[in-house]
């Protein structure tokens, strides 16, 4: 099977566990995903099976929307509430000093990426490091420029400190660490309680399968289970399309350089296109050369005609 599902990844499963049941369910050790959750962490995961793992090192950057529930007056290790607690006060923040903190966090920021994370430092996992004792004065970790797009505060109650940001990101950023520079510059502290991701890579929750929806349409109708996945060019909705007939296919799949005076383009432009095999199947990513050539920047698959 070739192609992306979107799954809805549960609060408590790793992006792994996920992973490991559609291996199963797709019958295929070619399987990865885009974008890594935490496991308190739910929502869009986009799953890549077959020839489509091939793309997900060239996912365009669309950024990411998430919302999150955070409580004011609590700091962890892991900045979320799943941590150890490091301090906890009693504090009343109006909802005004919330807003007037969030407005600073917009647009180009730099984030220091939090110990518990997947961030290697000298080959190690940082995660790794904070599970053996190692704490953050110990590592050395550099600054990293994220941009937020958007914050906007959903819902805040005042009297329990208790509330709901809503977060349109860059790729590689920390929303627990966002929550946790909040509750630094407010002076209290803050901690993220709750997180569900809303868009990742242009697909939304709307375009997301429960888990066990899947498992109950393995159960009764293995191969149904096909009908689910997204084609590859819908990762690519922006590239414009290049069309191959069956003998440009042909000579595509056995290595040939192809001439683009040559080529069906759905527009002619310097950059990135989708290029499709004579059944309309996306077979690579491509690009005009000065002399007319196709080079490839991603080949996808092999498949016979």
């Amino acid at each position: 099977m070739d192609g992306i599902i979107c799954v809805y990844k549960p609060n408590g499963y790793t992006s792994f566990d996920v992973i490991a049941i559609m291996r199963r369910l797709l019958n295929t050790r070619k399987i990865g995903h885009s974008g890594t959750l935490d496991p308190m962490a739910e929502g869009v995961l986009p799953i890549f099976a077959g020839a489509a793992t091939k793309a997900v090192d060239f996912c365009p950057d669309t950024g990411k929307e998430y919302r999150a529930s955070f409580k004011v007056g609590i700091t962890t290790d892991t900045q979320d509430i799943s941590g150890v607690i490091q301090k906890e006060v009693l504090c009343y923040v109006p909802r005004g000093r919330i807003e007037e903190v969030t407005k600073r966090f917009t647009g180009e920021i730099e984030q220091l990426p939090p110990m518990y994370s997947a961030v290697k430092i000298n080959g190690q996992r940082l995660y790794n490091l904070a599970r053996k004792g190692v704490t953050s004065d110990e590592v050395e970790r550099d600054l990293r420029k994220i941009t937020i797009h958007s914050l906007e505060l959903e819902q805040y109650n005042s009297d329990s400190g208790e509330g709901i940001i809503k977060v349109g990101c860059s790729k590689g950023t920390y929303i627990r660490t966002l929550i946790h520079d909040i509750g630094l510059e407010l002076g209290f502290g803050a901690v993220m309680t709750g997180l569900q991701r809303s868009m990742s890579n242009g697909f939304t929750l709307e375009d997301c399968y429960q888990l066990d929806l899947l498992k109950q349409v393995y159960e009764k109708t293995p191969d149904k289970l096909e009908t689910f996945l997204k084609p590859l060019q819908s990762l690519f909705p922006d590239y414009p399309k290049a069309f191959l007939d069956e003998r440009q296919t042909e000579l595509f799949r056995n290595g040939a350089i192809l001439n683009a005076d040559l080529v069906r383009f759905e527009r002619v432009y310097d950059g990135v296109y989708s290029l499709l095999d004579c059944k309309e199947r996306m077979c690579a990513l491509a690009k005009i050369e000065r002399d007319h050539s196709i080079s490839v920047v991603q080949r996808f698959t092999y498949v016979k005609i």
